[in-house]
């Protein structure tokens, strides 16, 4: 009985739209996060008669056939890139991409990331790096003797001293873009890889080339809409019941079989 495998499919699709769903639920408030969803297709079909074959001596032709679909498989779990709204924080390294755009920063084994987390820090050397440790590249470094630092929508950091009245530039940000960002590869602690999906990393100037601007004392909140996520959890918890109600009925026209005498 092809049902209970068909069911089991469907069950098995309601349970990945479920992880996802907590998976957005679980970085409610997590910086630059944004909701994924999770997109299903429908599987191979077997085909008892095909649509427009000869079905008489006659000539007549079937309009549609018998076609039976195998169920459902999962095609991909999307990115849904928006832009969460933008909370002042008043620190000084907290910069929020108001945008397109990622910033580059390099992993302890010398591979390229790309993130969205503007949570700044610095290091005991003034190593402005994330909130992981990864320097952010270009590598800009804050003098110890810097009364405070000062960071424009192009991503110029200057630094003031107490015996200047002028900033000193530090260096300058970039961001880069990529020409299909929802194939970028997640690497957990909001970073991001560039694969083959995602073409190469398009590195330009804060406010250039169609990215966007850096915003000092702010950091980009999480996209994801509770609402809608409670929604769709509930659209998946009565799909994951209907599928399991098929395989209970199979189970029964089975059991039908086995006892007739």
């Amino acid at each position: 009985m092809r049902a209970l495998k068909i069911a089991a499919t469907g069950m098995s699709a309601q349970q990945m739209r479920v992880e996802t769903i907590s998976n957005n639920l679980a970085n409610m408030s997590t910086t630059g996060y944004n909701a994924r969803r999770a997109e299903f297709a429908d599987l191979h079909y077997q085909q008892f008669a095909r649509a427009g074959t000869v079905n008489a001596s006659d000539g007549t032709v079937l309009p549609t056939g018998v076609q039976l679909g195998l169920g459902v498989r999962p095609a991909a779990v999307s990115v849904h890139l928006q832009q969460g709204s933008l909370s002042a924080t008043g620190g000084d390294l907290d910069l929020a991409i108001d945008g397109h755009g990622y910033l580059e920063v390099t992993l302890p084994s010398g591979q390229i990331a790309y993130t969205r987390d503007g949570g700044l820090k610095r290091t005991g050397e003034g190593v402005i790096v994330t909130s992981d440790g990864y320097p952010v590249a270009p590598e800009i470094v804050i003098p110890a003797d810097a009364r405070s630092i000062s960071i424009n929508g192009a991503g110029e950091v200057y630094s003031y001293f107490d015996d200047a009245p002028e900033g000193q530039l530090l260096g300058q940000f970039s961001l880069s873009g990529f020409t299909n960002p929802k194939g970028l590869e997640a690497l957990g602690s909001n970073l991001f890889s560039e694969t083959e999906a995602s073409g190469p990393a398009l590195v330009t100037t804060p406010g250039e080339d169609g990215m966007g601007t850096l915003r000092q004392g702010y950091l980009e909140d999480s996209s994801v809409d509770a609402v809608r996520e409670i929604t769709e959890l509930i659209e998946a918890q009565r799909g994951y019941e209907m599928n399991a109600k098929v395989i209970s009925a199979a189970d029964q026209m089975m059991g039908a079989t086995t006892q007739v005498r």
